[in-house]
């Protein structure tokens, strides 16, 4: 499948992945989240870049750095249950909005997205905010999702769990 040449088409498919991978999140939906993913994926939470900076995650410190081995394993953690931290589990809502497309270079679209998370824990209820890229893939299947960064609005300070996807 290739990337459509009318953007209106374009946008619609980008935000019903973005949307998809959000609500797959909230619910829970761990095999399914996973399954969104190709397989050379890359997921990224950076620390400390609140000031907007550029870091490389091969070289400095970061809050997650996945690759897809790394994010099935995550999965496989979270599907067995026993992260005490989600036990129980956080509920979450996520809004995503200023959905953007960034650039096309076929078969990958770049795209950036603002969201809000709201997580209900047995901890406290917790607003986190942040700003996402996508690397979409076209592919028989239609869009996945070949990279992931994450960059929280407070990367620069403690956070004390992080422990659902986001």
């Amino acid at each position: 499948m290739s990337v459509p040449s009318d953007r209106a088409a374009l946008m619609w498919d980008v935000q019903q992945f973005v949307f998809r991978e959000a609500r797959l999140q909230d619910d829970h939906e761990y095999a399914a989240w996973d399954e969104l993913w190709t397989d050379d994926g890359v997921y990224w939470i950076p620390a400390n870049t609140a000031d907007g900076t550029e870091v490389d995650p091969e070289r400095e410190m970061s809050i997650l750095y996945d690759n897809r081995s790394r994010i099935r394993l995550r999965v496989k953690q979270l599907l067995t249950g026993r992260r005490h931290t989600q036990e129980p589990k956080s509920q979450l809502r996520r809004i995503i909005g200023n959905i953007e497309i960034l650039s096309v270079d076929e078969p990958d679209v770049r795209v950036g997205a603002n969201s809000i998370i709201f997580e209900s824990s047995i901890r406290d209820d917790t607003t986190w905010a942040a700003r996402n890229e996508y690397v979409l893939r076209y592919g028989e299947d239609g869009l996945r999702m070949a990279y992931k960064k994450v960059t929280l609005a407070n990367n620069n300070r403690a956070i004390f769990t992080l422990s659902f996807l986001v």
